[in-house]
């Protein structure tokens, strides 16, 4: 089975059964060790390397049968490349790699520093191996545990597409579980969607309290961020609000900062987008005085109201969609005008990010959803 359709009868006729060992083909012939690990690092362990660079290949090992069949299954349909270099990978005849240390030093060497952040432990302190650590990759893979609904393409395309342009989604159950594995176009998105927390996020929540100019998420502390709000009292009241209360998993902590101001990175140096400028924001609630917003600011709960609800959107429509948000929809009630409904989540914290993801949901017919926390019950 070749990864990437066939090139020639002569591969045709040279498929293999499959194997954890994959032949990669047609490598740039500056390829580093590296750049060929990071092909499979999103798939499972890679426990070995082969590198045959006076031909262009490589043989790549990996830890299970089923991640090199996860593998050759993604790269079918999405075409892999080094280097802008479009490369081709099939099953090896091999089932597993037998390589002479020696010979192969360098390459050990990477995989051996490669598999020990994988492991969570400490790289050797070898310069050399350390700065060859693996680009970031433009594909996540994605665990789904405690499925109660089920994951459509539908579903994961309007999770994920918030942190960029999602390029290919593929699904499948591994070990009983089900799994997918999503390209963005930039690997930068990727790495933002692994936060889940991001700039536009915080800008969101905080922004029910008092209109946000800048966010910074600390580049070596990423749990982490500044938050500058128009002035002190709005600060204030987003901490007294949101101070304890629970995101993703983690009880959030919130003070007053020393810093005045958030100062923003100078051009080009911000690759990982950690600090964005809502200063012109078109989102702020505040910025009309005597605006309705001002009277109708409330501490997290479990109830939501929505509004700007465009006609012909039904009970099970946003019960869906919040759902699919994460977390159990526990009651929902219109409006008389069915414009504004309030919508009530099993959690506190799972009202939280339905708010944080779903806050100015592109509804179709020019209507963007409005979320706030809301005092009543349903």
């Amino acid at each position: 089975m070749t990864a990437n359709g066939s090139d020639s009868k002569k591969q045709r006729l040279e498929e293999a059964p499959p194997s954890r060992v994959l032949h990669i083909r047609k490598l740039p012939s500056e390829v580093s060790e590296t750049e060929v690990i990071a092909l499979g690092l999103p798939f499972g362990k890679v426990t070995n390397i082969l590198m045959l660079k006076g031909k262009n290949q490589a043989f790549l090992e990996l830890g299970a049968e089923e991640a090199a069949i996860t593998m050759v299954n993604y790269y079918a349909a999405v075409t892999p490349q080094v280097r802008n270099t479009p490369v081709f990978i099939q099953y090896s005849n091999h089932k597993e790699l037998k390589t002479d240390s020696a010979l192969n030093q360098r390459a050990q060497a990477v995989l051996q520093a490669v598999s020990a952040v994988q492991d969570g432990s400490s790289p050797s302190s070898d310069t050399g191996v350390l700065d060859l650590a693996p680009p970031p990759s433009p594909v996540l893979r994605i665990i789904i545990d405690n499925m109660f609904y089920p994951v459509t393409l539908d579903v994961l395309q309007q999770i994920f597409s918030k942190f960029g342009t999602v390029m290919k989604i593929i699904t499948f159950t591994k070990n009983n579980q089900f799994q997918a594995l999503l390209q963005f176009s930039d690997p930068v998105n990727a790495q933002q969607a692994k936060l889940m927390v991001t700039t536009q996020s915080l800008f969101t929540l905080f922004g029910v309290y008092g209109d946000v100019h800048r966010v910074k998420i600390l580049f070596n502390k990423k749990d982490s961020a500044l938050i500058q709000l128009s002035d002190g009292n709005q600060a204030q009241l987003a901490m007294s609000h949101l101070n304890g209360q629970k995101v993703f998993g983690k009880v959030m902590r919130v003070t007053l900062s020393k810093h005045q101001t958030v100062a923003l990175p100078r051009e080009g140096l911000d690759d990982q987008l950690l600090t964005k400028d809502f200063s012109g924001s078109p989102l702020h609630r505040f910025k009309k005085p005597g605006s309705k917003n001002f009277q109708n600011i409330f501490p997290p709960s479990s109830t939501l109201h929505l509004s700007n609800i465009p006609e012909g959107v039904s009970e099970e429509d946003l019960s869906l969609l919040f759902s699919n948000a994460g977390g159990t929809v526990k009651g929902f009630k219109f409006f008389q005008d069915h414009k504004m409904a309030l919508l009530q989540m099993s959690a506190v914290e799972e009202a939280i990010q339905g708010l944080m993801d779903l806050h100015n949901y592109d509804m179709g017919s020019n209507h963007h959803l409005k979320v706030s926390f809301s005092k009543s019950t349903i």
